[in-house]
């Protein structure tokens, strides 16, 4: 099936305004949603199939899409993400960023269907333009995971690394938008508390602006993952950030079956 060029889609972005947003996220199951606190706009935006579009890169656009075959057979049996696909994600991002050291320290299920919702207690796609940290909570996520160790790692340049990939079908309704890194200003980059079930953390939401430049990738397979860089503590010049969200394909096929996702977080130590 031919793919097309643009995709024209509905986002929500934090508006511009006095009153403080607050992130809480959703507990996994049929009824998941976010509950955001704070004053936000829809834009409709254009967004570039990134299959037709030569030169991305990681580094300076802060998202990657390659073909990575797992061994894994079931993304929904506890025992085979933990042990395996931990191993398989910290490779692929060993490989990818070079870093001498890596490390998997979260898994999340999402699904569109509310029924996929209750049958595997996961989690919705996040409807909402957001980044994973911020300059306070990356740093934080290492001293959270990595104990004695932390402060000697985050003395040197580190990065995580969010590693997204369609289960069980291929993604054709809800879709991830990307923005790249080198259109996104620092100043529509707001902090956010982050209120979950065990802990307080930080994102970013994000105002729109016209010159940010969006991309998707569609119908994306199981055996393609797609790597966000979410935080980078080097500020050279280089991606550190990957705004994103899920958005509505409006060119889904009338068959198409609802996401279903995993998507991995990486520390990468240099």
């Amino acid at each position: 099936m031919d793919q097309p060029e643009t995709f024209t889609a509905t986002l929500k972005f934090l508006a511009p305004s006095d009153t403080p947003p607050v992130y809480r996220a959703s507990q996994g199951g049929a009824d998941a949603q976010l509950d955001l606190e704070g004053d936000y706009a829809e834009h409709r935006v254009e967004i570039a199939n990134g299959r037709l579009i030569e030169g991305l890169s990681f580094e300076r656009d802060g998202f990657y899409l390659m073909v990575q075959k797992s061994g894994i057979g079931d993304f929904y049996d506890d025992s085979q993400v933990e042990d395996l696909y931990s191993r398989e994600v910290e490779a692929l991002v060993k490989q990818v960023t070079g870093a001498s050291n890596t490390r998997c320290f979260d898994h999340t299920r999402r699904a569109a269907s509310s029924q996929a919702r209750g049958r595997h207690g996961t989690r919705e796609p996040s409807a909402v333009v957001h980044n994973d940290y911020t300059d306070k909570s990356g740093p934080q996520r290492v001293r959270d995971m990595m104990g004695e160790e932390a402060e000697a790692l985050l003395a040197r340049r580190f990065a995580i690394v969010n590693v997204w990939r369609p289960i069980r079908h291929p993604a054709e309704t809800s879709l991830l938008a990307l923005c790249r890194a080198n259109s996104a200003r620092p100043c529509d980059l707001i902090a956010t508390p982050r209120i979950a079930k065990d802990r307080i953390g930080e994102l970013m939401l994000a105002h729109h602006h016209p010159d940010q430049s969006w991309v998707t990738f569609p119908a994306m397979t199981p055996d393609e993952v797609l790597l966000l860089k979410t935080y980078d503590s080097e500020a050279d010049g280089r991606a550190r950030f990957a705004i994103h969200t899920a958005f509505d394909n409006p060119s889904a096929p009338a068959a198409a079956k609802p996401r279903e996702s995993i998507e991995s977080r990486v520390f990468a130590f240099f």
